[in-house]
């Protein structure tokens, strides 16, 4: 759980300096976590930032996820196309914590359980954000 926290602060950390020289409003990184690492943790996620999830060799469109609190992340679902591969992953629509549940629709996989806690965007940050 502190490995997912540090590198989500050391990617958003290192977003703001590089980018603080120049002026420009860039897209913010998505914070990139495999299903494997997901089990039982609560990972951070900015605002302004997207939770993107390395589905490893399974199909990235084969998750669904229930989400406890919509109003607070929404479910991005996988998809493939040509040759382009689309992760599944959670936008981050306020400030707050829910619990998620991902299945795998090939079965046979335990369902992953873990939380998002969604927090501001960091203060000064010239990053932008959505404002919900």
């Amino acid at each position: 759980m502190k490995t997912l926290r540090a590198w989500a602060a050391v990617v958003a950390v290192s977003a703001v300096l590089a980018l603080s020289a120049c002026g420009v409003t860039p897209a913010v990184e998505p914070i990139t976590v495999s299903a494997n690492d997901l089990q039982g943790e609560t990972v951070e996620v900015p605002l302004n930032a997207v939770l993107n999830i390395n589905t490893g060799d399974l199909p990235a469109d084969s998750y669904t996820a229930e989400i406890a609190d919509g109003s607070i992340a929404e479910f991005l679902q996988g998809r493939e196309g040509g040759d382009a591969i689309y992760n599944p992953g959670f936008k981050p629509l306020k400030v707050g914590e829910t619990d998620v549940t991902m299945t795998n629709e090939q079965g046979g996989i335990e369902p992953l359980q873990f939380t998002i806690k969604v927090v501001p965007v960091p203060a000064g940050s010239n990053l932008g954000g959505s404002g919900r």
